[in-house]
């Protein structure tokens, strides 16, 4: 397969990450005026909120077994479906419980694709292209997250902004859907067989077992490194933090697109280095940069920093975090997973990752208005230099190498 076929198909299999993006940000701009219309309590509008997140995890755990039962293909359209009818849902929502119920739909949606994606991707890429095919999943979430605030900030003030902001993905899920059904093909690996049989024979014990488990569980403690070092926090309620500093409404938001721009422009910098300087490289320094921006803004909280010091700290965070973590989790994962399991296995992984993103999503409102940033942002870095640590003594570098030699060197 040459350069532009596989090109257009990874630009119509990551239409679902863009989705992903415009969902999970989506939101941001929305919860002051339906924490205002509901009369909903700090805990009320972090249920809300993370109803997406309880939605992803169930979406993420079942995702691989479906996968290998009805192919990668039909799973992309059922999620594009169900992209349209949870974000229409969302936005005709007429009380907390309907609005949480549809925000839960979006999250099975977002976590299948969270899931299918990178998988796919990882199946139909060679692999010198592979680490840089899987990041564009990544890339197009920063797209979906900078478009989200944007949309926001113009849709702010409107009657009913909310519901405006939150109908935007049922416009883009259409595409995908569309898109998905005429120019999707299914994946060779799928196709020849040899994943879906060897899938029926694996036992779900066997993902926690001898040299198997091992490898589970270097992937899945990435992807909820991934996750507790705070990324959700940031893009859900960029807004209120800002406010924290004395910043409020529309300036907020409008603070909140940059932070999704350098998200953007950052993610960039991981496309261009992932094939070239390596997984485990960019792994390191990213953990590395977030750690000193969080120790920042914990000092800053703590002793009253300045307002643009806090904003340069968060966008220092971000751009590490986008230049690292953000796509290698998803490349790392997809390629030392063997083919017979890869699929649960991701489904595993990622589902741990999103009950990590559930809770930092779920409690960090309930922190920041109990404890102050200082702690938020304390228990964020904490957990930064954990995963620096993590990914210096047990993630390997698989650059360069074919899903099939990655296997080998593993002794899978």
């Amino acid at each position: 397969m040459n350069n532009a076929p596989i090109y257009r198909i990874v630009f119509i299999a990551v239409l679902g990450g863009f989705l992903f993006g415009l969902n999970m940000a989506g939101i941001s701009g929305a919860v002051n005026s339906i924490k205002e219309l509901f009369s909903l309590t700090d805990n009320g509008i972090g249920l809300m909120v993370s109803a997406l997140t309880a939605g992803c995890l169930v979406g993420a755990l079942f995702t691989g077994s479906f996968a290998d039962r009805f192919g990668r293909r039909r799973i992309f359209l059922a999620v594009a479906l169900l992209f349209v009818i949870s974000s229409a849902g969302c936005a005709l929502s007429y009380n907390p419980p309907m609005l949480t119920l549809f925000r839960f739909l979006s999250g099975l949606a977002v976590g299948a694709d969270s899931v299918i994606g990178p998988m796919y991707i990882s199946e139909i890429a060679p692999a010198g292209k592979r680490g840089r095919l899987v990041s564009f999943q990544q890339f197009a979430i920063t797209i979906g997250i900078l478009a989200a605030y944007l949309f926001d900030y113009l849709l702010l003030g409107r009657p009913d902004d909310w519901r405006w902001m939150l109908a935007v993905p049922a416009l883009f899920g259409t595409v995908f859907l569309v898109a998905s059904f005429f120019s999707l093909p299914e994946s060779p690996r799928w196709q020849r067989g040899a994943v879906r049989n060897d899938a029926g024979k694996v036992a779900f014990r066997e993902l926690f077992s001898g040299r198997t488990g091992r490898v589970v569980a270097l992937g899945t403690l990435l992807a909820a490194f991934q996750q507790i070092t705070g990324i959700n926090a940031v893009i859900n309620y960029a807004p209120i933090i800002f406010e924290h500093t004395g910043v409020g409404g529309g300036t907020a938001l409008l603070q909140s697109c940059l932070v999704g721009f350098i998200n953007f422009l950052s993610t960039i910098v991981a496309l261009w280095l992932v094939d070239t300087k390596g997984r485990r490289t960019l792994l390191l320094w990213g953990a590395a940069g977030m750690i000193l921006s969080l120790g920042y803004l914990t000092a800053s909280f703590l002793l009253g920093g300045p307002e643009l010091g806090v904003l340069a700290a968060l966008l220092v965070y971000i751009a590490f975090f986008a230049a690292s973590f953000a796509p290698v989790m998803w490349v790392v994962t997809s390629e030392i997973f063997p083919d017979r399991i890869r699929a649960r296995a991701l489904s595993f992984s990622t589902c741990v990752s999103w009950i990590c993103t559930f809770l930092t999503v779920q409690f960090s409102p309930a922190i920041l208005n109990a404890l102050g940033g200082a702690a938020l942002f304390g228990i964020f870095g904490v957990f930064a230099l954990l995963a620096l640590l993590f990914v210096k003594y047990r993630i390997p570098e698989t650059r360069g190498k074919s899903l099939e030699q990655i296997e080998r060197e593993l002794n899978l």
